[in-house]
């Protein structure tokens, strides 16, 4: 490099630090030391390395860049401003209400894929969009990945880097910015860059150790990282937290504080500046366009015949593939019990096998939809509680992700607690913008499918591994938010709710009532949104509710049915049947039985139901 080209990218990092201490000055908050240590790498990457297009973030040759260290996103908004995207006074709303600038980055801002601050996700997410890059849009696009090095701590980083070398993604770099010391002290490696280094490379990555201070240096090695072929590559740099101030410059107690005298720290630094980069425009990349749609020719099942809503789930996914080009599938390693091999066998170009790691299967997703697919993941229900913070983050992100969990409740029978999701339904629930959906035969199962991937927000599809009888037709329509009145009378006096598999327990139970009690029966397809509308019109009519259902009887379907009506309507008597006990193994129909949510158990409540009205 010329000499005035390494001063200049000397300046810039300066300029990057002076904006970080002001941004978290005029916020009184925020991470100005994480950021400081990596603005040599930034100013480094956003000069000479990154192709951006700021005025269209969904150029298809566009690099992406995830800030995986979230907490430094000062930093981030620091480099926006000097690409001219974001001006002085923005910066200064750093953390304000109804700022872009927020705490930590979110898709408020065009430039920003997916949320972070929920540290070791960046990398994660940054494989889906070079897996994206490289097996689906053969796409010139580099994926950079800024990291701290004390999330290199999280087992979903070392997920991801298997997972990358495994996937030979030589579009990818992962950028550690190795600065010793994390919130409360030092952290686990220090300044000890081999020890990272070697664990990448076992997982088959190109490591590069730098001076991350060095801007020469830098350059020379974001260069070889680029030009690597078959390999991820690592830039792993050493850097010192809250560098060129000597009052927090490697000091502990200074993480997530604005500097003490923030204008000393600016002159410091040599103050203010106003450099423009100029950003590397993209290659040439050809637009991504998909086929116009072709027919959707579900899977069509005779009435009666009893058919696992995970086979009709997969036979969907196959045809919904068939039917569009935007839809991918991703499985950890179960495919064979989620049916996801159905959609592997007709699409393998779209199929993605992520193994034993939900937490990479999610976010393997979440960086597939970034790239503007319809992701499928799937795995045991039990299995995707892992995954729960990438399921968190990606409402955070709002992005679109289709997640499915087979194998639920204690009706898988003999293979014990261990997998049985018992917990899912809360978990999706408590997700903001969720749609949880929990179908009980073949053809609900299949319109469900198609319906997924036309929403927006999280949605999860919930499977059972039994056969159930097809009890819909083929062109029964089924909507988010809505439900199914399988029994009705004039003389209802009690109503039970279900959904999934307990609905033909429920509608066994309706059996055994004949002569006895009429009883309403509803089949709770949807569990968010719940079809409020008919919930209270069967309250009003009944006056009793019996929800079953085969999970936790804490923020399931007894809960979903609860909360319509907490907004002062009168509130129905509720019975709320679900799994109480720790189960053992034993047959699905014990299993059922045991848990109190079996046809002859639904009908013993229904008959202590009525007694205590008749009493009262």
């Amino acid at each position: 490099m010329q000499r005035e080209a390494v001063r200049e990218l000397a300046d810039l990092g300066q300029q990057l630090r002076v904006d970080t201490v002001r941004a978290a000055a005029a916020a009184n908050s925020g991470h100005p030391t994480s950021s400081m240590s990596a603005a040599d790498l930034a100013a480094v990457l956003l000069a000479r390395h990154l192709h951006y297009d700021f005025d269209q973030p969904d150029h298809p040759g566009n690099d992406r860049l995830i800030l995986s260290k979230g907490h430094a996103s000062p930093l981030l908004y620091a480099m926006y401003r000097a690409a001219g995207v974001v001006d002085d006074e923005e910066l200064l709303t750093f953390r304000r209400r109804d700022s872009r600038l927020e705490g930590h980055p979110t898709p408020r801002l065009p430039w920003v894929d997916v949320a972070t601050g929920s540290l070791g996700q960046g990398l994660p997410v940054g494989v889906g969009m070079a897996l994206a890059g490289k097996r689906l849009e053969h796409a010139p696009y580099r994926v950079w990945v800024l990291s701290g090095d004390s999330e290199m701590a999280e087992g979903s980083v070392w997920e991801a880097a298997e997972h990358a070398g495994y996937e030979h993604l030589d579009n990818l770099t992962l950028i550690i910015d190795v600065n010793r010391l994390g919130q409360r002290g030092p952290t686990r490696h220090g300044w000890d860059l081999d020890a990272y280094a070697r664990r990448l490379k076992a997982f088959g990555w190109h490591t590069i150790e730098v001076d991350g201070h060095d801007v020469e240096a830098v350059e020379a090695a974001f260069a070889e990282a680029s030009a690597t072929r078959s390999q991820p590559s690592a830039v792993i740099a050493r850097t010192r937290k809250g560098r060129g101030v000597a009052q927090v410059e490697d000091r502990e107690g200074q993480h997530g504080k604005p500097l003490p005298d923030a204008d000393a720290a600016i002159e410091e630094l040599g103050g203010p500046r106003f450099v423009r980069v100029e950003v590397s425009p993209p290659p040439a990349a050809p637009a991504r366009r998909h086929p116009a749609g072709r027919q959707l020719d579900l899977p069509r099942f005779e009435a009666g015949d009893s058919v696992a809503t995970r086979d009709a789930y997969g036979q969907a996914l196959a045809a919904l593939g068939s039917a569009r080009e935007d839809v991918v599938a991703l499985d950890g390693e179960v495919g064979d019990s989620t049916r996801t091999e159905f959609f592997a066998k007709a699409h393998p170009e779209r199929f993605f096998e992520c193994y034993i790691a939900e937490q990479q299967l999610v976010a393997a997703a979440v960086g597939l939809q970034a790239r503007g697919y319809v992701p499928f993941a799937a795995s045991f229900a039990a299995f995707l509680t892992r995954a729960h913070d990438f399921v968190r983050m990606a409402a955070v992100s709002r992005v679109g992700i289709n997640l499915v969990g087979s194998h639920a409740g204690v009706a898988i029978g003999q293979d014990g607690p261990s997998q049985m999701g018992l917990e899912d339904l809360a978990m999706f629930r408590a997700v903001h913008g969720s749609t949880v959906l929990y179908p009980c035969d073949a053809h609900q199962t299949a319109q469900l499918v198609a319906t997924m991937a036309e929403l927006t927000g999280v949605r999860y599809l919930r499977t059972s591994r039994g056969g159930t009888p097809v009890i819909y037709g083929p062109d029964e329509e089924f909507r988010p938010g809505g439900s199914k009145v399988l029994r009705r009378g004039d003389r209802d006096r009690v109503t039970v709710v279900a959904a999934g598999i307990t609905v033909h327990e429920a509608l066994r139970a309706g059996e055994l009532l004949d002569r006895e009690v009429d009883v309403r029966i509803i089949d709770l397809y949807s569990v968010k949104p719940a079809d409020a509308e008919t919930l209270r019109e069967a309250a009003q009519a009944t006056g009793c509710l019996v929800t079953v259902e085969d999970h936790r009887v804490q923020g399931g379907i007894g809960d979903a049915v609860a909360e319509v009506f907490t907004d002062g309507r009168p509130v129905p008597r509720l019975v709320r049947l679900g799994v109480q006990h720790m189960p053992a193994s034993a047959s699905p129909e014990e299993q059922l039985h045991l848990a109190g949510i079996d046809a002859e158990s639904i009908a013993a409540a229904v008959r202590l139901l009525v007694e205590r009205a008749v009493v009262r």
